[in-house]
């Protein structure tokens, strides 16, 4: 069961997507306003937060970037009309897991809450915060720490790539399972799609020199997560 916040300003929407997505148990509270959502994320603290753009006295983006700077461990989906690939980017660089454009399907939208509700369950078997080094993760929050003391958020797709590489450490794993384990077989991004998620994971563990944790290239297969320390 997932703690979803929508901040949808269409009537019809908003009141479709609350009655739908408590229909399958999910707690569910509806924010026509910017004002209504901030007091919304206060009290209720959800873990998914599905964020329209244009609101009637803010935007999605601003109102995003507020509840980041206070919490890091939601999952953000933006529900937009707008497909502008600028505003796109920078709703991922907030840290956005996706961008879904409207008009969609409900059934799209149920089967990307499916990877993030079996994504959060895997979390849960891990420890709260496990430290190789200088480098900590807490994969419950979403955050990483690299070895210069500097806090990451990561998106859920670069959580879950970073634990299933995690759990299977020391261990080439193919990309193609990581995009089945990852992405489902209901929607199948390219090998690129993996390698521009792992060079962020890199960039975070590769600012210990001594390579506590690594990411190794396996040509033609994928990549090896090892544990040095």
């Amino acid at each position: 069961m997932l703690n979803i916040l929508i901040v949808e300003d269409e009537t019809n929407l908003g009141s479709t997507l609350e009655e739908y997505l408590k229909a399958l148990g999910h707690q569910c509270v509806w924010a026509k306003t910017g004002a209504e959502a901030r007091v919304f994320f206060q009290s209720k603290k959800p873990n998914l937060i599905l964020m329209d753009i244009g609101l009637p006295d803010t935007t999605g983006l601003v109102l995003a970037r507020e509840f980041r700077k206070v919490r890091k461990d939601f999952v953000l989906l933006f529900l937009s009309a707008l497909n502008d690939p600028e505003i796109k980017v920078e709703a991922l660089e907030i840290g956005a897991e996706d961008y879904i454009t409207k008009p969609f399907a409900l059934k799209e939208l149920i089967l990307r809450l499916e990877r993030i509700l079996k994504t959060q369950t895997s979390l849960e078997t891990l420890p709260e915060e496990i430290t190789h080094g200088p480098l900590k993760i807490w994969f419950r929050r979403y955050e990483v720490k690299d070895a210069e003391g500097n806090i990451i958020a990561l998106s859920q797709k670069e959580c879950a790539i970073l634990e299933f590489l995690y759990k299977k450490q020391n261990t080439a794993v193919e990309r193609d399972e990581i995009i089945t384990h990852i992405w489902g077989e209901d929607k199948f991004p390219s090998n690129r799609t993996v390698d521009n998620y792992i060079v962020k994971l890199r960039k975070w563990c590769e600012t210990d020199p001594d390579k506590s944790i690594e990411i190794q290239s396996i040509r033609s297969i994928g990549y090896k997560l090892i544990v040095n320390n």
